[in-house]
């Protein structure tokens, strides 16, 4: 596959205020439109940080679906804000707080968000972090989230297609889960509703990982030096026929379970090394290079087929469980002029040194130490 420079269509977080955002009280600090790079040992709050930048763009932690769970121990609220600035020049403010037992509230400007589907897409970002072993280790549910993140950031009408599936699952189990015999012709409406949406999901799940694995393919060719041949495969209930048909055809044994057995939310991303499923053959760098080059291409496909706005990247202790090679492979890649604004953590300084002598842009250096973050 061949590589080429993308338009340098970016947008840059320059300033990030934080309040009570896990173990960081307080924080105010102004980035490097290039790199931005943070040391410090482990249990120190570097990873706290890059959620608190993840959750101003996609409206939740990247580690914690509750968010409560986000604010500082003895605190009743949480606050971040963040400052971009687009390519035209025109700035952005957004601002996200929470109280507990409250809503959290999203603006952007001096507007509030009325729902926070509406926000997905404006700031794209990736995060690499050593939670995504999950992506392998973990259930199809990890991998289905991983695909509807990044269609989600390219298609505004596939969320929200996203969102009414769901509801017609979640009312038709309702339905199935009934002591007394449910309302057929509800019932249908709902198998209706599943199976419109479902194939519209199933058709923009195919299309883009049709377009997604040869990017995927070749950063993993170039990060492992072609050692390895790696392959993901789309698998869905939709290709067994039209969606209504699967649905309906066994409605008695999703009656017996309580749960509709059949659909787009049981599709499955298959990963896998040279043939055999990754779980089973992989090793820990061969995994956590599949993982790497998994979200440098989702970073490829955001910038090139969806908004064509470099995507903020966020690299949290990639360095671990890698050899020499693809260290060096890794440190050439991200240094390199093909990425915008990078976050990058790691305790040791000699990874982040090597990035930086490759890097082609301005730099900031921070240290993180107990929740406090210093140049």
């Amino acid at each position: 596959m061949k590589m080429y420079k993308f338009a340098n269509r970016i947008m840059i977080l320059n300033h990030l205020s934080v309040v009570n955002y896990k173990n960081i009280a307080q924080a105010e600090l102004d980035f490097s439109d290039k790199v931005n790079c943070f040391i410090g040992r482990n249990g120190q709050g570097k990873t706290n940080l890059l959620d608190a930048i993840y959750f101003l763009s996609l409206c939740k932690s990247a580690t914690t679906s509750q968010d409560a769970l986000n604010i500082l121990h003895g605190q009743d609220m949480m606050a971040l804000q963040g400052r971009y600035t687009c390519e035209d020049g025109t700035l952005e403010d957004i601002h996200c707080g929470l109280k507990r037992g409250q809503k959290k509230i999203l603006r952007r400007g001096q507007k509030n968000y009325k729902r926070m589907a509406e926000h997905i897409g404006l700031i794209p970002l990736v995060m690499v972090s050593p939670s995504d072993q999950m992506l392998i280790t973990g259930g199809s549910e990890l991998r289905r989230k991983f695909l509807d993140m990044v269609i989600s950031q390219c298609e505004p009408a596939y969320l929200e297609s996203l969102i009414r599936y769901n509801k017609a699952v979640l009312q038709r189990n309702a339905m199935l889960k009934m002591e007394q015999e449910p309302d057929l012709e509800v019932m249908a409406l709902w198998e209706e509703e599943m199976a419109r949406e479902g194939e519209f999901i199933f058709s923009r799940r195919r299309a883009h990982v049709e377009q997604f694995v040869p990017i995927f393919q070749h950063y993993y060719n170039q990060i492992s030096l072609q050692r390895e041949q790696v392959e993901l495969q789309y698998v869905s209930h939709c290709q067994r026929g039209p969606l209504l048909e699967v649905i309906q055809r066994d409605r008695y044994k999703d009656r017996a379970v309580g749960y509709s057995l059949h659909g787009v939310h049981k599709d499955e991303l298959e990963m896998s090394l040279s043939g055999y499923p990754i779980r089973r053959e992989g090793s820990q760098g061969q995994n956590k290079t599949f993982l790497i080059a998994l979200k440098l291409a989702q970073f490829d496909f955001l910038h090139r087929i969806g908004s064509k706005t470099a995507p903020l990247l966020l690299l949290d202790d990639i360095f671990d469980k890698l050899d020499a090679d693809r260290v060096e492979q890794i440190v050439h890649l991200v240094g390199g002029d093909n990425f915008g604004q990078i976050f990058i953590t790691d305790t040791n300084r000699d990874h982040l040194d090597s990035i930086l002598s490759h890097s082609q842009g301005d730099y900031r250096l921070f240290h993180v130490e107990e929740g406090e973050i210093r140049p």
